[in-house]
């Protein structure tokens, strides 16, 4: 396993209880980062950063709470210092079900945890980044995002845009040391399998030339290195963790 020397670093995590945030946040752990879980299952991300040590802490909180971000954003600066390390992980999969039929209410809830949850988190944290002239986040999209899933209109949408806000963010901080890219994997082995058809995995499975899916670790190796100073060029962009199904 490669090092990569986060030395220092505070990263926060959101959906880090479990799944690929949790993934992440081992492996920044063991590259020398400070790790915060934020998670909305509170009780979850304080037993995950037990388990973790380290430093490392939980907390409970709800990516759709603007204002309670805000506010846990500076709880964080207070408490162990300014937040140099985001990844932006929580997310639903929402049911299978064609656009004509989807549930309005099952489709507001997709975008708001989604895509609206990223927008709130980078809004809470990028203040501290811009105030130290430095920061990495990475934004989990999905090969959805990309090409669409059927069956899944409300997911693609939200990661498509997670796409899009991810590219607009790389611009708006190009000047101030400041990288944020994506990462658009397959589906991985997470609780989030447990929210789909066994048709739907079926499909899924089938679309990956690897004829696998995702590990968690392998999501976790190129995210921290995104998240690493090496990484001092490349924002905006969108790195495949597709096993192959990328098209483009």
């Amino acid at each position: 396993m490669n090092h990569y020397d986060l030395d220092g670093r505070i990263a926060v995590i959101t959906g880090g209880a479990q799944g690929i945030g949790l993934a992440v946040a081992r492996r920044m752990q063991a590259s020398g980062a400070r790790v915060m879980l934020w998670d909305r299952d509170g009780a979850m991300a304080r037993a995950s950063a037990a388990a973790l040590g380290g430093g490392a802490a939980g907390y409970g909180i709800d990516v759709t709470d603007g204002p309670g971000l805000m506010a846990l954003a500076e709880e964080v600066r207070a408490t162990h210092g300014p937040i140099d390390i985001l990844v932006a992980s929580a997310g639903i999969g929402g049911p299978n079900a064609k656009v004509m039929d989807y549930d309005p209410a099952a489709w507001a809830q997709v975008i708001d945890i989604n895509l609206t949850g990223i927008f709130n988190t980078c809004r809470a944290v990028l203040p501290q980044m811009v105030a130290a002239g430095y920061g990495r986040i990475v934004n989990i999209a999905s090969i959805a995002g990309k090409e669409g899933n059927p069956m899944a209109g409300a997911y693609s949408a939200s990661k498509g845009g997670v796409i899009a806000l991810t590219k607009s963010l790389g611009k708006e901080h190009a000047g101030q040391n400041i990288a944020v890219n994506c990462v658009t994997p397959a589906t991985a082995r997470t609780a989030i399998l447990d929210q789909l058809t066994p048709e739907f995995i079926d499909y899924m499975l089938g679309k990956i030339p690897r004829a696998r899916f995702l590990e968690v670790e392998e999501a976790a190796s190129m995210i921290t290195w995104l998240c690493t100073a090496e990484n001092s060029f490349t924002t905006g962009a969108v790195f495949d963790l597709s096993g192959g199904r990328a098209t483009y």
